[in-house]
């Protein structure tokens, strides 16, 4: 789905970023400001290393009859906005399917580790095609940073744009938002389809808040993304949805979507916390 040309106070901040990551060579990469996450700005929003991460394993070896279908995050401690050294290695290869592992590590200590299985594309005969219905709503007006609730308004969510489907972001509860990235994930390189789908993703907790950030902590421990194809073009909607248990812990469950229908699905485990 084609979208209006960025605009607005998000876009002039953003101007001075020219991507998420600067690559330096040998698997290390520093982190822009554009990376800073919603919580505190001296640390990193999970989407930009976790797509950093599937990129990784994207190149690790790659076949090119295969594609990352299925990534698993875990995010070990809050990734500071600093130099991340990567590195990815195969665990398991095959001509069908290919299990890869990566980890980022910050001054010498893994923050995020990450799994993935990369799967062989379909010849002939190619499977019928089974998809759940899903109505895609309409892409609204675009949401200025300081919209999208009791968060960090610089940063990652300014280096993204937004803009609602289906929903309030004023309100508490589900919705369905469209995203898409105003810069790159690393400048002067297109980002993949898998890796924009990720960088995207992790903000589903985000758009489905259940409960009032400015009372409430709910941070993922982790990040699940499954797609049983590429998306197509810049934009993702996220259709999430997010359920708490008193026990403190939540779950945070979006389609993923581009402008054509679904394309898959991403999970998210919360700590809940009340900030007292």
């Amino acid at each position: 789905m084609a979208g209006p040309a960025p605009t607005g106070v998000a876009t002039a901040r953003v101007r001075r970023m020219r991507a998420f990551f600067e690559d330096l060579g040998d698997g290390r990469f520093l982190a822009s400001p554009a990376t800073s996450g919603p919580w505190d700005r001296r640390h990193q929003h999970g989407g930009p290393p976790s797509a950093l991460l599937a990129r990784a394993i994207e190149g690790c070896e790659p076949q090119a009859t295969q594609r990352l279908a299925r990534l698993s995050v875990d995010i070990l401690r809050p990734v500071p906005v600093s130099e991340l050294s990567v590195s990815a290695g195969v665990v398991r290869s095959g001509r069908r399917v290919t299990l890869v592992d990566a980890v980022a590590c910050a001054g010498g200590e893994p923050v995020v580790r990450a799994s993935g299985w990369r799967i062989e594309r379909a010849g002939d005969p190619q499977p019928p095609h089974v998809a759940h219905r899903y109505e895609l709503p309409a892409m609204g007006e675009e949401l200025a940073p300081s919209d999208l609730g009791g968060f960090n308004p610089e940063g990652y969510l300014a280096a993204m744009e937004w803009r609602v489907g289906r929903g309030s972001l004023a309100k508490l509860g589900p919705a369905d938002v469209w995203s898409r990235p105003r810069i790159p994930l690393l400048a002067g390189e297109e980002m993949s389809p898998f890796c924009r789908a990720v960088l995207a993703a992790d903000s589903g907790s985000g758009v489905s808040s259940a409960l009032d950030a400015t009372e409430w902590i709910f941070i993922n421990v982790d990040l699940v993304v499954a797609l049983s194809r590429d998306p197509i073009g810049e934009w993702i909607l996220l259709g999430s949805r997010t359920t708490i248990d008193p026990s403190g812990t939540g779950i945070a469950e979006t389609v993923l979507s581009d402008g054509s229908g679904p394309a898959g699905r991403a999970l998210q485990t919360l700590y809940v916390s009340g900030r007292g």
